[in-house]
């Protein structure tokens, strides 16, 4: 039954209790968990430091050494992957002495800028990290001693001290990429005060320091993305360093404006520099472009340019190296996210491809058709170009001619591509913005899937599997869950994987996360919804949903269909079993006619599409409910704004996700007639509350009303609790069996104690309004 109040409680509960229709779609998270739900669940674990704020800039994980090094303000910790966080370890590495009030005095904030921000953590040698921070706009690194496997110590090496510049960004938060090969470090940042120098850097380690050309236009203010080693065959002398990065440069085409464009360059690793043309300067640097887009009608395409984060994918032996990247694009008219994946050897045909060349700025680019020098420019000095007479074992061996054409083509012609031409994940028109991106390939009963899991700036991470049927059919796109790591909104600025810990370690400026890949049990109990839930973590074992590992003397045990999560095949008996074990009884509910009712209807997908059936008596068989002004489907059940004596009957509430149908709840609605009301509630309120009649409350619904608003004027929280327990429960379990049963359930009548925390929570919102306001609204 749903009298007045409940109309009272469904103005003040707002759209989230009478909201639109409920429309599922692919980009609707099948599951989502709050940062309460995580942490009571066991699922992830929070440090935020002994101050309460990280102000996370760097993050390393080390699986070698079982440990997690952050970098914040002023500060370095290390973590043992433990659950929970024990025995943490803190290092304080403030500015040294002078160095604030001089960047202070260069007009930065002392607040934000002003501290020694670590943004750089590499791993050195054994024993030992190297660490970068920003020192006040006077960039500072350091040897950091982090001891052997098994080992927990933590120490600051003073003596190691030296200027960090061309290794670490003066600025808190200026993306740069860094990574250490052989000693040596490889850095593309903004190497000055103002940041107007980008630069690729090669620093320590044995071999000589090199640096970009800076009188070519190799980088058009670059925003960094990545820097990594990527070995291009058994060869080490043809190992090469890629970075990952966006630049901004004049339109292609010749057309006035600036255009971003996403990179992929490289260096190599033996690259020493020529002897007479491009001394102490790269020698071997290239780059190509890297285009993401969706192919739209007529040869259009909507470009994804704006680069956001890279994951490698590193295959087992004999594959090729598979590059997820997360691109965005922003507009006026048009904001999305796209992830594209890429072959290594994709990579490597367009940078054996032809060179780009034009003869002016005037003029587009066009593919260089002159004579290329040998050995070809680009390439590292290895085996195949130390041939027999032409002894080119070093850069600085290369002819000036091979270093002259580098220098005035470091651009390729051909664009890198992603798998099947398009994108494997787009999402558009978000609330919220994609920023990082970590994958996982998992082993299932029925194939191979890489799971996404994307870091957004509200502080959650999605968990994604784009499925793809065929070459030509487009990817579908299955959101599995929506996890909000941190309680407060922040942006994921940093994420780790461990395949072998199952663990995803996740960082923002608040703190890092460590959160389960996988919690199979949360998906349901029974074989339908683990089925419907596909994930490639999760199987139903016969039992209950678990994690599924393969082993094949255990086939018949597991139930598992990710690319149709169709149970009526994989869960055929258990189905017949939990269906017999159902909702096969009505509840019956109570309403008034000419007044609003609610029918609740809880689905445990938001995938789910929602249908209600009525089958009024002497009927046959249900039909479908047609909903109108009158009478309103939301999110939460049925709706009816005026009851009529016609709307009785028995309502079913099904649910239908892929091409599976659930009875979730049935509902014998009964209405009382406006005749019957007079007997049913006395015209003046009673000094003591009689027992409720068939689920009818005792006061009438003017007291209730009044009730309400000398809550919500004096403001008095404390008796909403009170008061919505008196009028919706008590008495209610003695003489109607149903709502106790409701109750039980949670879905199987009105909403009944979930009101009264909505009223509660709009009466906190209300509560410094005056009752004349209230009243008004």
């Amino acid at each position: 039954m749903a009298p007045l109040a409940w109309a009272i409680c469904c103005l003040l509960g707002g759209s989230l209790l009478c909201g639109g229709i409920h429309r599922p779609g692919p980009s609707v998270p099948r599951l989502q968990l709050s940062y309460r739900d995580l942490l009571s669940s066991n699922r992830s674990a929070i440090f935020l430091g002994p101050r309460g704020s990280l102000d996370l800039r760097a993050m390393y994980l080390d699986e070698y050494r079982d440990r997690l090094f952050l970098g914040g303000r002023d500060v370095l910790y290390s973590l043992r992957l433990d659950q929970g966080w024990p025995d943490s370890r803190e290092v304080l590495w403030p500015p040294q002495p002078g160095q604030k009030e001089e960047c202070v005095r260069k007009g930065r904030d002392l607040l934000t800028e002003c501290a020694n921000f670590v943004r750089l953590l590499q791993p050195y040698n054994r024993t030992h990290l190297l660490a970068c921070g920003t020192g006040a706009f006077q960039p500072t690194c350091t040897l950091i001693t982090v001891g052997h496997r098994g080992e927990h110590v933590l120490h600051l090496e003073p003596s190691s001290m030296e200027s960090g510049r061309g290794r670490c960004p003066h600025e808190p938060s200026r993306p740069f990429a860094s990574t250490s090969v052989d000693g040596a470090l490889y850095t593309g940042l903004t190497a000055d005060f103002l940041g107007r120098e980008p630069m690729i850097f090669r620093s320590g380690g044995s071999r000589p320091a090199l640096r970009s050309d800076s009188d070519q236009s190799l980088l058009n203010d670059p925003r960094f993305v990545m820097a990594t080693r990527i070995p291009d065959n058994s060869d080490q002398d043809n190992d090469k360093v890629y970075f990952f990065f966006s630049e901004t440069v004049p339109s292609p085409d010749g057309s006035p404006g600036r255009v971003t464009v996403s990179r992929v360059g490289r260096v190599c690793v033996n690259d020493a520099g020529g002897q007479r043309v491009l001394v102490s300067k790269w020698s071997s640097f290239l780059k190509a472009r890297l285009v993401c887009s969706v192919p739209g009608p007529g040869g259009a395409e909507t470009h994804f340019d704006h680069l956001e984060d890279v994951f490698l994918l590193w295959p087992k032996a004999g594959k090729s190296l598979e590059v997820y990247a997360l691109f965005s694009a922003v507009s006026t008219v048009f904001q999305g996210f796209a992830v594209c994946v890429y072959h290594m050897a994709d990579i490597w045909k367009v940078f054996n491809g032809p060179f780009a060349h034009r003869d002016g700025p005037q003029h587009q680019w066009g593919p260089y058709g002159g004579k290329v020098p040998f050995p070809r420019p680009g390439v590292c000095p290895s085996k195949m170009t130390a041939q027999p007479g032409r002894p080119f074992g070093s850069t600085k061996d290369y002819p000036d001619e091979v270093l002259q054409f580098v220098r005035a083509h470091p651009l390729m012609f051909r664009p890198v591509r992603p798998q099947r031409g398009r994108p494997v994940l787009v999402k558009t028109q978000l609330a919220q913005q994609l920023l990082q991106i970590v994958v996982d390939r998992v082993e299932a009963e029925d194939g191979t899937y890489d799971v996404i899991f994307l870091g957004t700036d509200s502080g959650s991470v999605l968990k994604v599997i784009a499925l793809q049927a065929g070459d030509s059919a487009e990817p579908e796109e299955v959101v599995l869950e929506e996890l909000q790591v941190f309680k407060m909104p922040a942006p994921i600025t940093e994420m780790e994987i461990s395949v072998k810990r199952q663990m995803l370690y996740v960082g923002s400026q608040l703190g890092v996360a460590q959160l389960r890949l996988h919690q199979c049990e949360t998906y349901g109990s029974a074989c339908a919804e683990c089925c419907l839930a596909r994930d490639p973590y999760c199987a139903w074992d016969g039992a209950s949903c678990t994690r599924y590992r393969p082993n094949p003397s255990k086939r018949r045990f597991r139930r598992q269909d990710i690319l149709h999560g169709n149970p009526a095949l994989q869960c055929l008996d258990q189905s017949q079993e939990e269906e017999a074990a159902g909702l096969v009884a009505a509840t019956t509910v109570y309403g008034m006619e000419h007044n609003s009712t609610f029918l609740e209807c809880l689905p445990k997908s938001p995938q789910a599409a929602v249908h209600w059936f009525l089958q009024r008596p002497g009927d046959e068989r249900p039909d479908r409910v047609k909903t109108d002004e009158r009478v309103l489907q939301t999110e939460q059940g049925l709706l009816f704004r005026r009851l009529s004596h016609l709307d009785a009957g028995t309502y079913t509430c099904t649910t239908l996700e892929h091409g599976f149908s659930q009875t979730v709840v049935r509902l014998a609605l009964e209405v009382i007639v406006a005749s019957q009301l007079d007997s049913l509630f006395p015209l003046e309120p009673r000094q003591e509350e009689p027992p409720v009649r068939r689920g009818l409350a005792s006061a009438p619904p003017k007291a209730w009303y009044k009730d309400i608003l000398q809550l919500i004027g004096f403001a008095n929280l404390p008796r909403v609790d009170e008061y919505c327990e008196r009028v919706w429960c008590r008495g209610i379990g003695e003489h109607s069996g149903s709502w106790s049963r409701g109750k039980q359930a949670k879905g199987k009548g009105w909403v009944g104690m979930e009101l009264g925390k909505k009223v509660k929570s709009r009466v906190q919102a209300e509560r410094n309004r005056t009752p004349r306001e209230v009243e008004a609204t």
